[in-house]
């Protein structure tokens, strides 16, 4: 097998991985759909956009359940925000995660929005990972001259 199968291969089982254990979701595929030769870095730009404004939520959700007297509102906003964007590129853990950050919002239950945050944040670095890797893979698989396979 020529080196440029192999990657695609790897490519193609990696990317069945994070799905299959629930780090994407079908918004995605929809996402990678809307890349094409006008625009062939859309995917990584969406992508590297949520990785930079999640960086910044983690921080302010940190930084507003520090407070002597936690705003959940301001806490809840910050975390609806959060959901939505990781929702926008299909990162469905970190949208899982959200989903019980709110509930524990709505109930201005302190202990369980630091646990969420420690979740979310565990979550967040886990897909940036998955994600960067998978960049990784096509850019090793374009560098040798090969087409990124699309999953159907």
């Amino acid at each position: 097998m020529d080196v440029i199968a192999q990657l695609q291969r790897q490519f193609f089982d990696y990317t069945r991985s994070l799905y299959t254990e629930g780090f994407l979701d079908d918004q995605f595929k929809q996402l990678q759909k809307l890349q094409d030769d006008t625009n062939p870095d859309f995917v990584i730009e969406v992508v590297s956009l949520f990785f930079d404004d999640s960086e910044k939520l983690l921080n302010n959700l940190a930084t507003a359940l520090q407070q002597q007297i936690v705003d959940f509102k301001q806490v809840d906003a910050h975390v609806h925000q959060f959901k939505g964007s990781s929702s926008s590129i299909g990162a469905q853990r970190v949208k899982n995660v959200c989903i019980a950050f709110r509930n524990f919002c709505e109930e201005k239950n302190l202990e369980g929005c630091l646990r969420c945050l420690q979740q979310v944040k565990r979550e967040f670095y886990l897909v940036k990972s998955r994600i960067e890797a998978l960049f990784n893979l096509e850019q090793q698989i374009l560098a040798a001259g090969g087409s990124i396979p699309m999953l159907t």
